[in-house]
């Protein structure tokens, strides 16, 4: 071999491999040391209901996995019935709208075999041969059991069908080619079922399958890669859920919940409230309502107990919070330079509630101080949270916060928005109006 073939040689090894590094990520559970084991071998078996579940009839053990895979919230629009498709969901390639699954015939999955439920599930693949796009987490759903996948499509077709034909999808090209999905599978589906640790607790492994294949909780709260694969080298480490931030879950004690304590996100994930944690807002409160509120108090345990193992990554713009409540004198606690109009939003409608110290024993749902919300730089989600405010269910007209989007300005928006982060936060935000603007569109 010549000396510049084996130059070019060379050069074309380095290119595949820096490629196949740059392309490929690590698996959700490549970080777990330990020898993997079939499900046979595992006792107890973590897949299937968990033992405290009281129900005994199929169909109540198929919808208690339909919750736990909180299906509802993506498979709902706005006002729509429930599991009857239509939600939106805007990207920055188009608007992808979930599909109807309930059991009707003509616009949901009433004509669905087994088969053709399980390739979806664990393929991405909907009966006729149609790729589906990644928005459906089939990706972790492939790590679900036969069976689980299986009681789960009893229970839809337990419902009553409703007639619902949700828009069709509309992505620019080349995203709108669904025949891409076989790549983009093929390079980030394993297409294989879950394997406990076999070193790791039965807690633990119930846990693991509770958040890396029912939750699919890595899809919100992982950073994605150019294509929007899930990058697990810096799992947790937080992402994007429908333009909400979806914060950092690992061990960090900074920007993470490594500071949590196991009470601090069992109470949080039951309740959607931990006090001097926060409340959840966004897309997390539909998750915490329509899921986790549904789970045995064994398995929002098991879920603690396998997120707080995952190794702590930082987010570099999180600061830690902010653990001292503001002063009480509304003229102290802000720089001078902010936009006076969020002072004095605050004064007239939020002071009320969340108080000028950040903490209100009469209102403890509303404290402020020490949650991650208020001390992101970004001041994202804070604005998010005036614009929509928090109900206790989607569907459920009594409201927890009321939403001040249509009453109030962009600039009165981001103006209360960063008096609310320079308050009670560790660092000061700046969001513009300009950007409030954009969430609105």
């Amino acid at each position: 071999m010549s000396k510049r073939t084996g130059i070019i040689i060379g050069v074309i090894v380095l290119v595949v491999l820096v490629g196949g590094w740059a392309v490929v990520r690590p698996g959700p559970m490549a970080w777990a040391e330990g020898k993997r084991v079939a499900l046979s071998e595992a006792k107890p078996n973590p897949t299937s209901v968990p033992a405290d579940f009281q129900g005994t009839d199929p169909l109540a053990r198929g919808k208690y996995l339909t919750d736990a895979g909180d299906c509802q919230a993506c498979h709902t629009a706005e006002g729509g019935q429930p599991f009857a498709g239509g939600r939106a969901f805007d990207t920055d390639y188009g608007t992808i709208y979930s599909p109807n699954i309930t059991p009707d015939k003509q616009t949901g999955i009433g004509e669905w075999s087994d088969a053709d439920f399980l390739k979806a599930v664990h393929e991405g693949v909907a009966r006729g041969g149609e790729r589906l796009y990644p928005a459906f987490p089939y990706n972790s759903y492939t790590f679900l059991t036969d069976e689980d996948a299986l009681a789960i499509k009893a229970y839809l077709f337990s419902l009553p069908p409703v007639h619902n034909e949700a828009p069709e999808t509309k992505l620019k090209w080349p995203y709108s080619q669904r025949w891409l999905m076989a790549a983009w599978s093929a390079l980030y589906n394993p297409n294989q079922r879950f394997q406990p640790v076999a070193d790791r607790s039965p807690e633990w492994n119930r846990g693991a399958y509770l958040v890396e294949a029912l939750g699919h909780c890595g899809d919100c709260h992982t950073p994605r890669t150019a294509l929007q694969a899930l990058d697990n080298r810096h799992k947790f480490a937080g992402g994007n859920a429908e333009g909400w931030r979806a914060y950092n879950l690992s061990s960090d004690k900074d920007s993470g919940i490594g500071a949590w304590s196991e009470e601090d996100l069992v109470r949080y994930l039951s309740t959607g409230h931990s006090m001097d944690r926060g409340s959840a807002f966004g897309p997390m409160a539909e998750a915490v309502h329509l899921s986790f509120t549904k789970l045995t108090p064994s398995d929002i345990k098991a879920i603690a107990t396998y997120v707080r193992s995952v190794p702590a990554v930082s987010t570099p713009d999180l600061p830690a919070p902010k653990a001292q409540p503001a002063p009480a004198d509304p003229a102290q606690g802000v720089a001078a330079n902010l936009d006076p109009k969020g002072a004095q939003i605050f004064a007239g409608a939020c002071s009320g509630c969340h108080g000028w110290t950040g903490t209100d024993s009469l209102v403890p749902h509303a404290t402020l101080t020490g949650t991650r919300a208020v001390n992101d730089p970004t001041a994202i989600n804070v604005a998010r949270a005036i614009m929509h405010g928090a109900k206790k269910l989607p569907t459920d007209a009594s409201v927890a916060m009321p939403a001040f989007g249509d009453a109030y300005s962009d600039r009165d928006i981001a103006a209360v928005a960063n008096y609310v982060v320079a308050r009670f936060g560790a660092q000061a935000s700046a969001i513009t109006p300009e950007q409030v603007h954009e969430m609105r569109d």
